[in-house]
């Protein structure tokens, strides 16, 4: 069998063939890269240019600018800025405590400061400071080993130092304890930040820090602000709070700012109008490129925020803050008045929403403080002023229909002791006077109905959620036990109760069973003034560009309405219980009679709850009170203004002497005649 010969490989042509391929593609892939190339410097040459000077442009911001200021509705300045002369300090990077105490002492004789206010803990961080070879001897070398055994981080060594360091050490002259002081104040907040040393100073500590500023290594002047309050203490509760520059940031909303952009010791409002309108408030911060390691060039100026507007007229806030104070005291002076010492009150514009004034009063230790925020957070039990929504439901449901009449007699069900009217045996009543007198049996008659049962003596009374559900539902529908989405950042929803007790449903339509906040008492009353639109309670009016000057700026923005929902009942159910809120005001035997001046056409409905506290701190209530509210709109026929006035606690039942404080109806029959005289009725 013969063999094939195998054929014989030339490997130097197969290698010479191999290199030519492969030096080809290197010259194929060189081209590439020069075309590439040649196309980046030549036809892309600019826009890398920019993209480079983008990413190594450099800039910084100046300090926080002036915040806008705040207008009345009449473009009365509410709240200003006042410019003031400043000294701060800011850490550079690899500056020592020794280097920041060298340049405290520098500056101390040129300064004044009221270091009483140094603390223990402040003279013995600057003592640290300067003798830590004297403090490394008051630990152990066990307690120094644990550091190197990471059983002790080295500042919990350096606090046992702090900690140990003799009284008598700390005996400083009146000169050291201004340099701590100083010391202090250049190391309080963030380390990096710049820190206020000293505000409001004088024109020689001024001119002495900016002539020295290169001497007193990190200390410099600046032209800062304050917020002030050409009308005082009216409404500043309302107003709110700026945080300070030594201040700066909240902690708790780090995150939320220095995401939005801000620096940690910027300024921002820390409450109610100043923290709700931050957006627009704030001003714009100076804009500086980094020209090289020494110097800055402005490239944006920067200017004042922009100004608000709000919907309160301040005269007449002025004038409902006179007439409380004056009829808290009027009241305190009466009998059965040992337990109250505050009234509040609520004027809107039910067609808009717009809050015209809204103040409170409270009397401590003989002085009237501020309590205009109770007005947001502190729920009160309404009494009788919610049986226009309960009325509601009884027509909605056909539990009771327009003009339908009832006994009105003490009803008494099973396990519940007997309730009446506050007069007892009305008589035969309609629904109309049912609202003008305060039927309680009425309301009563209705709900047990609701529930789906008929009234007769000594019935049981059956629990049905569905019931309780239907008349919170509609008590919702009008803001009563939800927030009223007012413009501000804290509000109460008031208290929702989940006692199951059937009993509990005839309170719950007298107003006895569940708390509401006053704004939420406003906000039910303008949405029965308006004909059912539930309007979002608001305070501003209106956003205007910053101006140079004193006059207002360009207007940039309105505020509008905003209609949360529609109460869902027919017309002429609206309208029935519109009617019996007027003749609570006009008819004869109302309860509402002489609240507002009939010259006003006014509508209304008054309330009178039970009330209870602990009288003695003890944890237990021990004490009944009353409290008394009213509610009200004018004119009837246009309504222009709505009104609530209430007062926790006004009476002591209890007490020997049968009298109830009339300072409800005097300070609402005061406030509506002011107004009627401020803006009129027509």
């Amino acid at each position: 069998m013969s063999k094939k010969k195998r054929k014989k490989v030339n490997y130097e042509k197969v290698t010479k063939k191999r290199f030519l391929v492969f030096f080809a593609m290197v010259i194929i892939l060189f081209s590439i890269i020069i075309c590439k190339l040649g196309k980046v410097m030549l036809l892309e040459k600019k826009e890398y240019n920019r993209e480079l000077s983008i990413l190594t442009h450099a800039t910084v911001s100046g300090t926080s600018s002036p915040r806008g200021r705040i207008y009345d509705r009449n473009y009365n300045i509410l709240v200003d800025n006042k410019s003031l002369k400043t000294i701060t300090y800011q850490k550079k990077k690899g500056v020592s405590a020794l280097d920041m105490i060298d340049a405290a002492n520098k500056i101390a004789p040129h300064i004044d400061v009221d270091y009483q206010k140094l603390t223990d803990r402040s003279k013995r961080e600057y003592f640290f400071a300067i003798n830590r070879g004297y403090c490394n001897d008051l630990v152990t070398e066990k307690e120094k080993e644990k550091v190197l055994k990471r059983k002790m981080t080295q500042n919990e060594l350096d606090e046992l130092k702090i900690k140990r360091i003799p009284d008598e050490e700390l005996d400083f002259s009146e000169e050291e304890k201004k340099i701590a002081y100083i010391f202090y104040l250049m190391n309080k907040g963030y380390a990096y930040e710049e820190k206020i040393i000293k505000s409001n100073v004088s024109d020689q500590e001024y001119a002495y820090v900016s002539e020295n500023n290169e001497l007193l290594k990190g200390f410099n002047t600046k032209i800062d602000w304050e917020r002030v309050y050409p009308y005082g203490e009216t409404l500043k509760s309302i107003l709110g709070t700026v945080s300070s520059n030594s201040q700066g940031i909240p902690a708790e909303e780090k995150d939320y700012y220095l995401e939005k952009g801000y620096s940690l010791n910027d300024r921002v409002g820390l409450s109610y109008i100043e923290k709700q309108y931050e957006e627009y408030l704030k001003g714009e911060k100076a804009v500086y490129e980094v020209v090289n390691s020494h110097e800055t060039k402005l490239i944006q100026e920067g200017s004042r925020g922009k100004d608000i507007v709000l919907t309160i007229d301040i005269n007449l806030q002025l004038e409902v803050e006179r007439i409380l104070k004056e009829q808290i005291r009027r009241a305190k002076s009466e009998p059965n008045t040992e337990y109250y010492d505050h009234s509040s009150v609520v004027i809107q514009d039910p067609r808009t929403g717009e809050i015209l004034a809204m103040a409170g009063e409270r009397l401590v230790n003989g002085e009237m403080k501020d309590n205009t925020i109770s007005i947001l957070t502190s729920p009160i039990t309404p009494g009788s002023v919610v049986k226009g929504a309960s009325m509601l439901v009884g027509y909605n449901t056909g539990a009771v229909h327009i003009g339908e009449r009832m006994l009105d007699e003490c009803v008494k069900v099973a396990g519940v002791a007997e309730k009446c009217s506050s007069v007892n045996n009305l008589g035969v009543i309609d629904d109309i006077t049912a609202l003008a007198k305060s039927s309680n049996v009425y309301q009563f008659k209705i709900a047990i109905r609701v529930n789906g049962q008929e009234y007769h003596r000594d019935m049981r009374l059956n629990f049905n959620q569905a019931a309780f559900d239907t008349y919170r539902n509609m008590y919702h529908s009008f803001g009563l036990g939800v927030k009223t989405e007012i413009d501000l950042p804290v509000e109460s929803s008031g208290y929702t109760s989940k006692d199951r007790a059937a009993g509990n449903l005839l309170d719950f339509v007298m107003g006895q069973y569940e708390t509401y906040t006053p704004m939420q008492l406003s906000q039910y009353i303008t949405t029965i003034a308006n004909g059912g639109e539930r309007l979002a309670p608001h305070l501003l009016k209106e956003v205007h560009t910053a101006s140079e000057n004193d006059e207002i700026g360009p207007l940039e923005l309105t505020t509008e309405k905003k209609v949360l929902n529609t109460i869902d009942t027919a017309p002429e159910y609206m309208a029935r219980v519109k009617q019996g809120f007027f003749a609570v005001m006009n008819s004869p035997g109302g309860y509402g009679v002489g609240y507002m001046d009939t010259y006003m056409r006014p509508a209304g409905k008054t309330g009178t709850s039970q009330s209870f506290i602990d009288t003695n701190n003890d944890g237990r209530i021990d004490t009944e009170t009353i409290t008394s509210s009213f509610i009200g709109y004018a004119p009837y026929d246009n309504p222009k203004m709505s009104i609530v006035v209430t007062s926790p606690d006004s009476s002591h039942p209890n007490s020997s002497k049968n009298y109830a404080s009339l300072v409800t109806y005097r300070i609402t029959k005061e406030i509506a005649a002011k107004y009627a005289e401020m803006y009129g009725v027509n």
